[in-house]
């Protein structure tokens, strides 16, 4: 049984990271070992980005989509740590958000073609099996945002902003399935359990 690498997406407030819990576990139960990463990464260059995110540090979305690009491809080919090596030693991948989210935030302003030449056309950024996009209106994403203690709100986080991300998801998703990549657009207003266990039926064919 080959490892995989697995992507979840979705604007903020989508319940990511409850439904990469629940899916690592329910892999782990089934003796497929998993390790759950994310982007921006922990690393210096994923560290720059979260300032950035945070209003702290100005950037222009260009430089944006160039840093999110170089944390993508050290995400990748770090050799501790990394996708890449993950992968080899045959262990799943589980990642929270990847380069459909550059493709979307920053390609909105920046225009689709210039951030996928970032990514898609890098060597060192790989393709995932699988991307789970979790679907949320954005007045239920803010209502969930609202919720949150003591979290830090992000320049992402206003409705024009996340409506024109969710629309730009959709249009990216259109061109990757075009170059064969596997996207599942999963309904995430239900509860974690059923969604949890959609996201399931939707993983475990690929360790056939």
């Amino acid at each position: 049984m080959s490892a995989k690498f697995i992507v979840f997406e979705g604007i903020d407030g989508a319940g990511k990271t409850t439904q990469i819990k629940l899916l690592r576990d329910a892999l782990v139960s089934r003796g497929i070992d998993c390790y759950i990463t994310a982007e921006p990464t922990d690393m210096p260059s994923g560290k720059k980005i979260r300032e950035a995110l945070s209003g702290r540090v100005p950037v222009t979305t260009a430089q944006m989509a160039d840093m999110f690009a170089t944390d993508r491809v050290i995400h990748n080919k770090d050799a501790e740590k990394g996708i890449d090596v993950t992968l080899e030693r045959g262990v799943t991948v589980i990642s929270d958000r990847y380069y459909y989210s550059s493709l979307a935030y920053q390609g909105a302003e920046l225009g689709y073609e210039h951030v996928a030449k970032l990514n898609l056309e890098n060597p060192d950024i790989r393709m995932p099996d699988i991307c789970i996009f979790l679907d949320l209106s954005p007045e239920k994403s803010l209502e969930r945002i609202g919720k949150r203690a003591d979290t830090p709100t992000e320049i992402y986080e206003n409705y024009d902003y996340l409506e024109k991300t969710r629309r730009m998801f959709f249009d990216v998703f259109d061109k990757l399935r075009a170059r064969g990549e596997k996207i599942e657009i999963i309904d995430a207003s239900g509860s974690a359990e059923e969604i949890s266990e959609v996201i399931l039926a939707r993983v475990l064919p690929l360790f056939n």
